[in-house]
């Protein structure tokens, strides 16, 4: 099928954008190709101490004849998602001896669980974790030990912190190795009901607890369609993992073999053999493309507009935020997945998943086909899923049709005809808003404003039944420079209850929410952040604003609103406690969130 017009054009633009950046990039990544595999480099000694440790390995990492594989693992048993790795790399060191290869633990990095941390101090961590993983993991590579690497990561920062190393050390080829999804639990639309409950005060913290306990009950990813597995499938779709691996469930016969897979295909990609893929060469314009794609098909989480453009930075490549909106214009939602449905991941594995959707993607020119990716030339290869047979791993076409219309549905007939995000902008600022799981009645709201500088105090409202006509709930001074951008899913079961007690409510921020939140209007990411001065920290309670998704207007209808001076806030107790002041002088540097709020770049 011949390349979608609209599509065309967004990635030429993307490419022309980015020529200078892309194009030293690339250049450095050739110099560092030119070296050769870096291991041949290392001085006795060097090597001698890389290798001391590694047992019957020795010999043959000593004679530097066959493919060493780095893995760079986030390994810990306090994610669930995590939990599994903890395995993996005995797994993947005896599958490396069977691929003619060795592996060794280049390192770990840290991984946060925002499902911890959400409301609490911690999560003015989460985002500038990101940054630290990509770092810590640049450590790990530093060695220059490795002829390709595997990287072990699942959830909301890990995968793009991993990707943006991976990124930097560009010429090393880089297998993405996931961890897959927890079985069903709980529905989370039941879960999702006793949160509100107990927000009103009709429901237990006991009833609460075996609720939550009920939904995230064993090791894997959460099931619903957060970031974590908007992750997954951005690593599929970008070609950094094999077909099909995304969403298979721990501690099954499919996910060993599809890992041992992945073992024996990093060993065949280096630039030892005739097949060098390095991830530099993966990561160009069109898979991150492809990957706005894939968000916009599933309706997958916002925290995906602040990481691809960092993680395309690390490549070389600039995207902006008219991108994803033009994107989004061009390709239709065709999957309803929690929140966006009532569906978890592995219904939406099940009804075809990722292989059917590529495959119909691809069918109506919404995709390029036309990449390089960690498994050969061309993404037809990702509209296969993988089987065993008579315990043999083998791909097969994917299912040419949806088992299940309720969750996945072709191009041609989709849940919408447009993506799941779209973009804001107005003399607010400018933001995006995720609609794929709002109901259109609520596209366009028009309310007074009530403004608070923490999201606490609107709990506290709440509590005290102060919502009591349409409002848009204002929540300032959550940028990245402010207190690090922490997700404010905490308010979800609060303006959830309003909206179903009848009122139009929305939430304007520069902070986040949670790729979990869905049903109830709130324009995020606002920049100019407030603690940089941005339009948001004129606002007054009672002003008349305007959030319209159907124009992507973000406007305060209010006469002399751009003369007044901008508040400022007391931010100096987010300056401490929780780790808090080793990020201090961080958050300080972070870019605009329309930039990725990155402190790298």
């Amino acid at each position: 099928m011949t390349l979608d017009p609209r599509i065309r054009t967004v990635t030429e633009r993307i490419i022309e954008r980015s020529r200078p950046t892309r194009s030293l990039y690339l250049e450095r990544l050739a110099k560092a190709a030119e070296q050769g595999p870096a291991r041949a480099h290392l001085g006795c000694s060097n090597a001698a101490h890389a290798y001391a440790a590694m047992g019957q390995d020795k010999d043959a990492l000593a004679a530097a004849r066959q493919p060493n594989l780095g893995i760079v693992t986030a390994y810990n048993d306090m994610l669930s998602a995590h939990q599994p790795f903890e395995m993996y790399p005995q797994l993947i060191r005896d599958a490396a001896r069977d691929a003619g290869a060795t592996a060794q633990v280049a390192g770990g990095v840290p991984a946060m669980c925002d499902g911890v941390t959400q409301g609490r101090a911690g999560m003015e961590l989460s985002l500038m974790s990101r940054d630290t993983i990509a770092l810590a993991a640049g450590v790990a590579m530093s060695h220059d030990c490795f002829d390709a690497a595997l990287w072990l990561g699942v959830c909301d920062k890990i995968v793009p912190g991993l990707v943006m190393a991976a990124a930097s050390f560009g010429h090393v080829p880089a297998v993405f190795v996931p961890a897959g999804p927890m079985v069903s639990g709980l529905p989370n639309d039941e879960k999702a009901k006793v949160r509100q409950a107990f927000a009103q005060g009709k429901a237990t913290r006991e009833e609460l607890m075996a609720a939550e306990m009920a939904s995230y009950h064993g090791p894997g990813t959460c099931t619903f369609y957060g970031t974590a597995n908007t992750n997954q499938m951005l690593m599929e779709i970008m070609g950094l993992m094999l077909p099909g691996a995304a969403f298979v469930n721990p501690g099954t016969q499919m996910r060993e073999a599809l890992t041992k897979a992945a073992v024996a295909r990093a060993a065949a990609i280096t630039h030892l053999g005739n097949d060098w893929r390095p991830a530099g060469h993966v990561l160009d314009e069109k898979a991150f493309v492809n990957g706005m794609v894939g968000l916009m098909a599933t309706g997958g989480s916002t925290n995906l507009i602040l990481h691809l453009p960092a993680m395309a930075r690390a490549a070389g490549i600039r995207l902006e935020l008219e991108d994803f909106d033009a994107v989004a214009q061009a390709v239709p939602l065709m999957a309803k997945v929690y929140p966006n449905g009532l569906a978890d991941v592995n219904h939406f594995h099940a009804a075809g998943g990722l292989g059917y959707m590529v495959g119909d993607l691809l069918d109506a020119g919404l995709l390029h086909e036309d990449v390089e990716t960690v498994a050969g030339t061309g993404l037809a290869r990702y509209a296969q899923e993988p089987k065993l047979i008579d315990g043999a791993l083998t791909w097969v076409d994917g299912p040419g049709e949806s088992l299940n219309d309720r969750i996945l549905r072709s191009t041609r007939d989709p849940f919408q005809a447009t993506g799941g995000l779209k973009q804001l902008s107005g003399n607010l600022g400018r933001g995006v808003i995720k609609i794929s799981a709002v109901d259109p009645s609520r596209h366009v709201i028009e309310a007074k404003a009530r403004v608070f500088s923490d999201q606490a105090q609107v709990k506290t409202a709440f509590q005290a039944g102060e919502f009591t006509e349409d409002t848009i709930v204002v929540v300032r001074f959550q940028g990245p420079r402010a207190n690090g951008m922490p997700e404010l899913h905490s308010l979800t079961p609060v303006l959830a209850v309003l909206q179903d007690r009848g009122l139009k409510m929305a939430l304007v921020t520069d902070g986040r929410m949670s790729g979990a939140s869905g049903k109830v209007p709130a324009a995020i990411h606002v920049a100019p952040e407030a603690a940089a001065g941005g339009p948001i920290a004129k606002l007054r309670d009672g002003d008349l604003v305007r959030l319209d998704a159907v124009t992507g207007a973000l406007e305060v209808l209010e006469d002399g609103f751009a003369a007044r001076e901008t508040v400022s806030a007391d931010l100096s107790a987010n300056d401490w406690g929780c780790g808090r002041d080793l990020f201090a002088r961080l958050r300080g540097g972070a870019t605009d969130a329309t930039e990725g709020a990155s402190i790298l770049f």
